[in-house]
């Protein structure tokens, strides 16, 4: 489907590619009885083969000439709707349950966006995005190193991050200056972390990662002591990308209930 040109404003990159679109739609493998939220479906590139699998189809685009393509495209087409919306605002108990969400992510709000769609995991089965590759990088990094840090582990305390395949600049229309990834997120069963407090301990990764050169000790001073990490049995001459996801939940659950 062509349409309106790519809006800088947008952040659009249109994919062209056919071996990349059907790529991504073997990795989704919708299914008939499927409710599937599609964020940024631009011009439709895998629109159209999600449309003829799923059994429900939302559409989520904030362009307004492209929504109207998209409704006239598919005004025909039962079990599609198109939302006229900001994802960033988008509420996501809207769609209903056991949803399946994809998108080409703009980049220049994948991050907040992806903040705002851990709101609504428990609505989610599973997601399928297609994103910078340095910051699929970032979310799959292990403890360690360079690339672990906030946004990996604040992710990972709610989802399983799994990296599928790169997407090179020429896949797309109008080119990215970045390689782009794709990558499957799965909301973690319930009681994976037991988190006490999901802000606190965002605030906590936060703290530590300003200044993730100096150890745990230094950088979490305003937050923990001595005796904090005794107690959940962590090292403080640890850097904050040392350390892993769980004891980060511990420290958190610890603080939360010392200051209780």
């Amino acid at each position: 489907m062509t349409g309106p040109h790519a809006r800088k404003r947008f952040g659009q990159h249109f994919l062209t590619d056919p071996g990349v679109i059907d790529a991504i739609v073997r990795a989704v493998d919708p299914a008939d009885d499927d409710v599937v939220v599609e964020i940024g479906p631009g011009r439709g590139a895998i629109t159209e083969p999600l449309a003829h699998a799923a059994g429900r189809l939302h559409l989520i685009e904030i362009d307004r000439d492209l929504v109207a393509t998209l409704r006239e495209r598919y005004r025909d087409v039962a079990g599609v709707t198109v939302h006229e919306a900001d994802a960033l605002r988008f509420d996501f108990g809207l769609p209903g349950d056991r949803l399946r969400i994809v998108g080409n992510l703009p980049y220049n709000i994948s991050t907040p966006l992806l903040f705002h769609l851990l709101k609504f995991r428990e609505r989610v089965l599973d997601m399928h995005f297609m994103l910078q590759k340095e910051v699929v990088d970032r979310i799959a990094a292990a403890p360690g190193s360079k690339a672990y840090g906030r946004l990996g582990i604040v992710l990972g305390c709610y989802l399983g991050i799994e990296p599928l395949f790169d997407v090179p600049p020429d896949a797309f229309s109008p080119p990215p200056e970045v390689m782009s990834a794709v990558v499957r997120l799965d909301p973690l069963p319930p009681g994976t972390y037991e988190i006490d407090d999901d802000a606190a301990l965002s605030a906590l990764i936060a703290t530590a990662f300003m200044q993730r050169r100096k150890t745990l000790r230094n950088a979490l001073k305003s937050k923990a002591e001595a005796a904090d990490f005794d107690a959940v049995g962590i090292d403080a001459g640890l850097r904050p990308e040392q350390v892993s996801i769980a004891d980060y939940v511990r420290l958190g659950n610890h603080l939360h209930a010392k200051s209780r």
